[in-house]
């Protein structure tokens, strides 16, 4: 008799019999179920809309497959070593079992395991008409730039949008600290090292809203470093990326203007925002943090933090550490709450 986990394995003998309980293997699937209780649909590596995940999902699936084969043929020697009668194994029988089970076989199942995954290892060729997208990992959020061949760049933050069909160059920056790039349903992992290009090209075969996250602990706000992903049609996208170019609506035209988008864009310039903003069709250059140009046109602020609306923006002009612990951004503790949502209000005009 024998404990395992504050659970009872009983090895013993009725009616000259040897007998073996396993008490928790009830419990076995409801484990499996708890298991699969955090898939989802958004982010998950097993609802794949990248050809690099398929491949990777398959690959998965015939290794998982393969080690239950092993299980059931190790659950089915142990039973038969319970329950053979003694002497049933001679010496060179039982040496011959340890040499083809223990030795030939596994080497075999191993080389033929590298066999077959060698060619998922081979990265997806690209060309210079391919789209080209760099993405920075900041503390704690994401440096998003657009090379369109033939075409001047176009700078985003927060969220990345790709086309369908079409080959995708990602170049991975680490802008402080190491981070890593991973959207489970398009591509495997990838870490993001200061002073390093890496390179992770991919092809989206379905459109839909998806979600990717960083998954190297840099930081406070690690956990609050997600982004969302969205695979458009190939003339959406088109479409999209020619109207990401232009300077932001309520921007464009208007040196001050009246009302509450007017009063906030003088209390964003009065308060020095534009010292690490950037929103195309005004004199805010900064480069700091993230283009705000469309910032409207997301649908969360502070990286996936808090939803987009004008009393979340609100707070985290106020106060981002609040919502985000570690964020580089100054606090306006100063700042009256008026004045912060009228600044929201012109932000949320930025389309």
């Amino acid at each position: 008799m024998t404990a395992l986990g504050g659970r009872t394995i009983i090895f013993g003998s009725q009616g000259g019999k040897r007998d073996w309980r396993l008490p928790f293997a009830p419990a076995l699937p409801a484990f499996a179920l708890l298991a699969l209780a955090g898939c989802n649909r958004h982010q998950s590596a097993l609802d794949t809309f990248g050809e690099e995940a398929a491949g990777i999902a398959h690959l998965s699936l015939v290794m998982v497959i393969g080690a239950l084969v092993i299980a059931a043929a190790l659950l089915l020697l142990f039973r038969w070593a319970v329950r053979a009668p003694e002497g049933s194994l001679s010496l060179r029988g039982g040496e011959r079992l340890i040499v083809v089970a223990g030795a030939v076989l596994p080497s075999i199942l191993l080389l033929g395991l590298l066999i077959y995954s060698l060619p998922a290892m081979k990265p997806r060729p690209t060309g210079p008409g391919d789209l080209t997208i760099d993405v920075t990992g900041e503390q704690f959020w994401w440096r998003v730039r657009y090379h369109p061949p033939d075409a001047a760049p176009v700078d985003a933050a927060n969220a990345i949008r790709i086309p369908v069909g079409r080959t995708v160059r990602f170049r991975l920056h680490g802008g402080d600290v190491v981070h890593a790039f991973w959207i489970p349903g398009l591509a495997g992992k990838m870490d993001m090292i200061p002073g390093r290009v890496n390179e992770l090209p991919v092809r989206a075969v379905k459109p839909g809203l998806f979600r990717g996250q960083c998954t190297e602990f840099c930081g406070l706000s690690h956990a609050l470093m997600a982004f969302e992903v969205i695979a458009m049609e190939p003339a959406a996208f088109d479409r999209w990326l020619a109207a990401e170019r232009q300077p932001a609506r309520a921007a464009a035209g208007a040196s001050g203007g009246a009302g509450a988008s007017g009063e906030g864009r003088a209390l964003f310039a009065s308060y020095g925002c534009g010292g690490c903003h950037q929103i195309r069709g005004t004199g805010e250059r900064g480069l700091i943090g993230p283009d705000l140009t469309h910032f409207a046109a997301r649908r969360t602020v502070g990286a996936g933090t808090l939803p987009m609306d004008p009393a979340a923006v609100a707070r985290f002009i106020r106060h981002p550490s609040e919502a985000k612990p570690g964020a580089r951004m100054p606090a306006f503790p100063h700042m009256s709450e008026a004045e912060a949502s009228a600044i929201a209000r012109y932000l949320g005009e930025l389309r």
